[in-house]
């Protein structure tokens, strides 16, 4: 393939990330105007998030690593045609069963892209930059995460119907999407075995699955403190700190995931170990303050934890991921990228839906301070398996040191 269309391909691909991943933060904001409008318990309220998840992981569970056989663009195109109906069906929803009926599908529809679209940006990634593509994998679905919230906040506070224009505008975004998507280079041989591969699993190599369960406590954390975000975000910043104006809400997430994205933009250069490493420390502290924050109600503390926090989210998840690309071989890149995903979004996803059913009983507060020493437990067991891991592999140089002397001194 030639550097233009590798080129093309390669931002072409990056802006597709970009939209589903908006598309998907977007109805965050007007969860509260839900509530409000259709007096919805708060288990409502995280079923609406969380729901999502349940079309996501079908999807990946079966159609994953489809596109290693059919081809990126053959998948696609079918998944953008699905994204466009669940943005009409949230656009013209009139009660809860029909939100949750969209985010069913909105979730389907992410299920094709995610393994996809990532496997496209590594088949894409600029041979003088390889680093570039994994680099991209693990900050552009938190950009735009960030970038989503924000819209639908500032639409939910200054556009008219704004429980139906915000998903107006992505779909259209979506139709032209759609368009340009057409154009996509071939990047992979379509082979034989799709059909086989739609069976539920979870495709990880022996050669992967190693690292993939060293840095799963950084990449659940991570996700979870992601779903806390976006699923109980706006509703914290309403019930505890008192501020109403949905772009409130939306700028608490979108410095979680903005910075989460631009964490890893910056890191690229370095070491991916250390980088999860920085990560899963920071992980610990900024939960702790948003502890701290939310028992204090110190609205400022609530947004300097969501920094920190949001610092946490980006290296972490963008050291982990790094760490497993960096095994997976390239007929089986969206596999790998699917079971990645697998796990994320269910840390995305089923906390919040917990979280939303103990809030009546226990009080918001309680409920963040419970979901926050989650988020800190998760991330301390990855920085014991990393510290447990570096000392096996100094052993083994060790080992392999004194098998040469010995060989060395034989001669």
């Amino acid at each position: 393939m030639d550097a233009a269309r590798r080129r093309f391909g390669f931002w072409l691909t990056s802006v597709g990330i970009l939209v589903f991943s908006a598309a998907v933060a977007s109805p965050s904001p007007v969860y509260p105007l839900y509530q409000a409008a259709w007096h919805l318990s708060p288990v409502a309220m995280t079923a609406m998030f969380a729901i999502y998840v349940a079309g996501l992981l079908g999807g990946l569970l079966t159609a994953g690593s489809l596109s290693d056989f059919a081809g990126r663009r053959a998948v696609v195109l079918p998944a953008i045609v699905i994204c466009f109906v669940a943005l009409i069906l949230l656009g013209s929803a009139g009660g809860l069963g029909a939100v949750l009926v969209a985010r069913v599908v909105q979730g389907i529809a992410m299920s094709l892209v995610v393994g996809s679209l990532g496997a496209s940006l590594l088949d894409f990634a600029p041979p003088s930059n390889p680093r570039l593509a994994a680099t991209f994998n693990g900050a552009l679905w938190p950009l735009g995460l960030a970038v989503g919230a924000l819209f639908g906040g500032v639409m939910v506070d200054d556009a008219p119907s704004p429980t139906h224009l915000v998903f107006y505008v992505l779909a259209a975004v979506v139709v032209l999407l759609f368009v340009v998507m057409w154009f996509l280079p071939v990047s992979t041989v379509r082979r034989p075995g799709a059909l086989a591969s739609l069976r539920p699993s979870v495709s990880l190599s022996p050669r992967v699955r190693g690292v993939f369960f060293a840095v799963l406590g950084c990449l659940l954390a991570a996700w979870a403190l992601g779903g806390l975000y976006l699923g109980m975000g706006a509703t914290i910043v309403r019930s505890i700190f008192g501020f109403h104006a949905a772009v409130d809400g939306a700028l608490a997430m979108a410095a979680v995931c903005g910075i989460g994205a631009i964490t890893g933009i910056a890191t690229q250069g370095h070491d991916a170990r250390r980088v999860m490493m920085v990560g899963a420390a920071t992980l610990i502290v900024g939960p702790v303050l948003t502890i701290v924050s939310v028992h204090t109600h110190e609205s400022w503390l609530f947004y300097v934890s969501s920094v920190i926090s949001g610092v946490g989210f980006g290296a972490g998840f963008q050291g982990g991921l790094r760490l497993v690309i960096a095994e997976a071989d390239e007929n089986g890149r969206a596999g790998v990228l699917s079971a990645v995903y697998v796990a994320c979004y269910t840390a995305f996803s089923v906390p919040a839906l917990v979280a939303g059913l103990l809030t009546p009983r226990l009080g918001l507060s309680e409920v963040v301070t419970g979901y926050s020493i989650l988020i800190v437990l998760m991330a301390a067991i990855a920085v014991v398996l990393q510290l447990c891991r570096r000392t096996v592999r100094e052993a083994e140089l060790v080992a392999d040191a004194d098998e040469q002397e010995q060989q060395r001194i034989g001669a």
